[in-house]
């Protein structure tokens, strides 16, 4: 069945028509915020699988097809709440201040990419990313928690792909949310395909959101290729959530239009058609039909953001690759907050290893 056929909360359909009423806040000078951003997040996306395939990042998670859900989300959150992320949040990320540069760093196997702290110039109390499926869930039970017992109006969010349903890590984490009344919104990104088993594969039920049920939490299922939608619902629900009255899961039915990852090859599991008819919904083309049509947006005003969009991706891949390296010895410095005497040793060992390597020469 095509997922675009069953019902969900939509207000712009992919021919660029309105459904329903736009909400309030719905403006034009907002969606065209929205649509540049979302503009930008995929011209950042196709610069760094470029970078990939000429070995200057490691392996990179494409969000190609999912920037409404990132931008719908990342528009939504205060500044004051907690945004736990997974691996193709960096839309989201974007909007909330932390620059293309460090996700560049993360993929290119930095750690100094994961440090959003002031001294870095972020001013958020967002995690870094979780590659690990679904245990950031978890995670973000706790943050959820610990905002609840001090007893501040703000809330956690946590995104997941539909994968991440099906492992215990998220439906524990969906349990104790409910059962603990936490100020957390779960949104999962459903874009069909947990690496190369499609979401039919992965759970019986007709919406993922149904799972929301068994934790005694609100579900809903929005169209997550419809930046409004997407917005309007994380809006509710972290309104929701900082008011005190409970969790709530959202299910944003996309579609991963890439690879999984630069390590994969799609084609091997997935047909041409189905691939060519996702591309028919895809979030960008829709919106920006939506604005050409009402006269908020034109072929003008794009063709000066997509320049704009290429300056501002290359000078953060030059802010990336100008960046001095780590010294090789600092592999051992993230991992514990007190290192034992041992692992000391073992990086005085390095050291030496590396200094007689170099001709006894370590800056």
């Amino acid at each position: 069945m095509n997922a675009q056929s069953l019902p969900m909360i939509r207000f712009i359909n992919h021919l660029g028509e309105t459904v329903q009423q736009l909400p309030s806040w719905a403006d034009n000078e907002t969606l065209v915020t929205f649509y540049r951003d979302m503009v930008l997040s995929r011209t950042y996306d196709n610069k760094a699988v470029a970078l990939q395939r000429t070995g200057k990042l490691g392996t990179y998670p494409s969000h190609l097809g999912a920037e409404a859900f990132g931008i719908g989300i990342g528009h939504a959150l205060h500044a004051s709440d907690v945004l736990i992320p997974y691996y193709r949040d960096m839309p989201a990320m974007w909007v909330r201040g932390i620059p293309m540069e460090k996700n560049l760093q993360y993929w290119g196997g930095d750690e100094r990419g994961s440090d959003f702290s002031p001294a870095e110039g972020i001013e958020c109390h967002d995690l870094p990313f979780c590659v690990p499926i679904a245990t950031q869930c978890t995670h973000a039970v706790g943050v959820a928690a610990a905002l609840k017992m001090e007893g501040r109006h703000k809330a956690a969010l946590v995104t997941c792909g539909d994968g991440a349903t099906s492992k215990g890590d998220f439906l524990e984490a969906i349990n104790c949310a409910g059962a603990w009344n936490v100020p957390l919104v779960f949104v999962i990104n459903n874009n069909q395909w947990a690496i190369s088993v499609p979401r039919a594969l992965q759970c019986a039920a007709d919406f993922l959101s149904e799972k929301a049920k068994g934790a005694g939490i609100r579900g809903m299922t929005v169209d997550g290729n419809d930046a409004v939608a997407v917005h309007d619902c994380v809006l509710a629900a972290l309104d929701k959530a900082r008011k005190g009255k409970g969790p709530t899961l959202i299910e944003a039915v996309s579609y991963r239009l890439s690879d999984h990852t630069t390590a994969d090859d799609a084609s091997r599991y997935r047909s041409e058609e189905e691939l060519n008819r996702a591309w028919q919904y895809e979030p960008i083309q829709r919106l920006k039909t939506y604005l050409i049509n009402i006269n908020a947006w034109s072929e003008e005003q794009e063709q000066a953001w997509l320049q704009e969009c290429k300056h501002m991706v290359e000078s953060a891949v030059e802010n990336y690759t100008n960046l001095v390296p780590q010294a090789p010895e600092s592999a051992f410095d993230y991992l514990y907050e007190s290192a034992p005497t041992e692992l000391n040793a073992q990086r005085d060992e390095f050291i030496h290893k590396v200094m007689r390597m170099q001709g006894g020469h370590h800056g």
